[in-house]
């Protein structure tokens, strides 16, 4: 089994942007904890980032057949993209948003997902936590629908 995690824009800055609302933790080492408990479930995790959407686009419409589910981060995007979201919508695999942030609890701008509707679910509150959140939530996901590559 494969899951792709994909990462929107800024998501490299972690650890240095905003401390008080995302943390200290970089997305090296999110991505260090998530192969880590990958391995315990037996299973592979490609992990991206960009900043540009249309780069996130065509990952996410690569993926039918190389995965068997997605979790994706779409940061700054979440609120913005329909790209993203007729993307999710497309790919027919389970697919579970992640914050590490509340975005519930933020500005009224953040409080709107495009991309929760065409979601399994969605993850947000817990930090770094967050992405095993996701990953395990993935992994489950992609047994009981039985996708795999």
């Amino acid at each position: 089994m494969r899951i792709l995690f994909v990462n929107g824009p800024n998501l490299k800055l972690l650890g240095r942007r905003e401390t008080g609302i995302y943390g200290r933790t970089s997305l090296a080492e999110i991505k260090k904890r998530v192969l880590q408990r990958a391995r315990t479930l037996r299973v592979l995790v490609d992990f991206r980032q960009s900043n540009h959407e249309g780069d996130l686009v065509d990952l996410i419409g690569a993926a039918p057949g190389r995965y068997s589910a997605i979790v994706i981060n779409p940061a700054a995007y979440t609120h913005t993209s329909v790209a993203l979201r007729d993307a999710i919508a497309a790919v027919g695999l389970p697919t579970v948003e992640i914050h590490l942030s509340n975005i519930h609890a933020r500005e009224n701008f953040r409080r709107r997902s495009l991309t929760a509707p065409v979601c399994a679910g969605q993850i947000c509150g817990f930090g770094p936590l967050s992405y095993l959140l996701g990953l395990e939530a993935a992994v489950s996901l992609a047994k009981s629908t039985g996708k795999r590559p």
